[in-house]
């Protein structure tokens, strides 16, 4: 009696006699196509081009169109981001970053004015620069900058006094040093203003990483010009007021045109945005490695364009100079890490395009011709003349 009633109340485990039946529609289960991806060397060559162009752009227009007023060109560029930065805030989510920033009017005060002002100054100063040095030559200056943003740490309290890591950054000054004695048109006026430039920005890229130590003042770069641009805006205004703002003509203004003004605060602009895009798609590191690349493109840009002479002891000491910024950021382990893998990248891509590797090979080797032919020639002899009477000679 027992045993029966446990046989009705117990469940006995069924064979499956059929196929299941699907809960789901096989179709909609499947993965749908992913959208299209856009590989990271596009973003890393958006922002070298992009920051590369502001440099070369703002050169032109100040050394070439002859617009001696840097500060009201810095004012301008202020603006434009002013006002872009505004309306992408109303009426796009590229800006929604800074509904996490805890901003008050005592931290807008006491953190975003001081940091807007050194911003103000190095813009100012770096484009006063232009009108005196190459752009080669500024970019070697530039190199500079890890050691001015490491003393400045150590003065301002933010890290400690390291001896190791001061003697790895005094690789770069030495370089520098090299190449600066390597100058042809060495202008004294020109270099100050770039020491002064590089020492403004570095006060200011201390004082944020300060700022940004707590979480709740965590920025990307297009809400930092959200916040920084009105600041920075106002102040060169009032240095251009009375310094520049008496001297400019419309006739000048007009001489560069309103739409090439218009492209070059546009171009200024993207380049915020490329920074974002690239750190959010790739990282700093990618960052460091590209702006060292896009600093070697610029000196070989200016020698092409303006006809700069860069001679072999600037080549040499700047490269020092990279060579110890390289080491400075990454560390010995790290540079032997990437070089291994690079060789192996290099490897697998002439094995799937060996016609585009030795394409690239090919320019390598023909630019590295030009930068020696250029960096070597004796003092007063134009290389563009050898270009031009072998073109004569074949009839070009």
């Amino acid at each position: 009696m027992g045993e029966e009633k446990d046989r009705a109340s117990g469940e006995s485990p069924r064979e499956a006699t059929g196929a299941i039946l699907p809960t789901v529609n096989p179709e909609v289960e499947k993965s749908q196509p992913a959208g299209p991806v856009i590989h990271p060397a596009v973003y890393v060559a958006a922002w070298i081009g992009l920051s590369s162009s502001v440099i070369l752009f703002n050169k032109w227009i100040l050394s070439t169109l002859e617009f001696k007023y840097p500060v009201i060109l810095t004012t301008y560029h202020l603006v434009f981001s002013t006002i872009v930065t505004q309306i992408l805030a109303r009426y796009t989510t590229f800006l929604d970053g800074r509904k996490t920033v805890k901003m008050t009017g005592r931290v807008y005060l006491r953190a975003i004015v001081p940091i807007g002002f050194f911003y103000s100054l190095s813009l100012i100063c770096g484009n006063l620069t232009y009108l005196y040095l190459s752009v080669a030559f500024i970019q070697m200056l530039k190199a500079t900058t890890p050691v001015a943003v490491l003393i400045s740490s150590w003065v301002l309290g933010v890290s400690q006094p390291n001896l190791k890591v001061f003697l790895n950054v005094s690789v770069i000054v030495v370089g520098v040093i090299i190449a600066s004695f390597g100058e042809i048109k060495f202008v004294w006026i020109g270099f100050i203003y770039q020491i002064a430039g590089i020492a403004c920005e570095a006060l200011r890229l201390t004082m944020v990483q300060r700022l940004l130590s707590s979480a709740e003042f965590k920025m990307d770069p297009l809400v930092s010009v959200y916040y920084f641009a009105p600041v920075c805006a106002a102040m060169n205004f009032l240095v251009a007021l009375a310094w520049e703002v008496p001297k400019v003509t419309m006739a000048e203004v007009y001489h560069v045109g309103l739409f090439t003004f218009f492209l070059n605060g546009t171009c200024a602009f993207m380049l915020n945005v490329a920074v974002v895009l690239l750190i959010g798609k790739t990282s700093s590191l990618v960052l460091t490695l590209c702006g060292v690349l896009k600093d070697i493109l610029l000196v070989v840009a200016s020698m092409i364009i303006w006809g700069t002479q860069v001679t072999a002891l600037q080549f040499f000491g700047y490269s020092i100079a990279l060579g110890g910024m390289v080491h400075y950021k990454l560390g010995y382990e790290a540079i032997k890490g990437y070089a291994g893998e690079a060789g192996r990248q290099w490897a697998d891509f002439g094995n799937r395009q060996p016609v585009l590797r030795r394409v690239a090979i090919i320019a390598i080797v023909f630019l590295t011709v030009i930068v020696l032919f250029n960096g070597l020639a004796p003092a007063g002899v134009d290389p563009k003349d050898y270009l031009h009477e072998a073109k004569s000679k074949i009839g070009m």
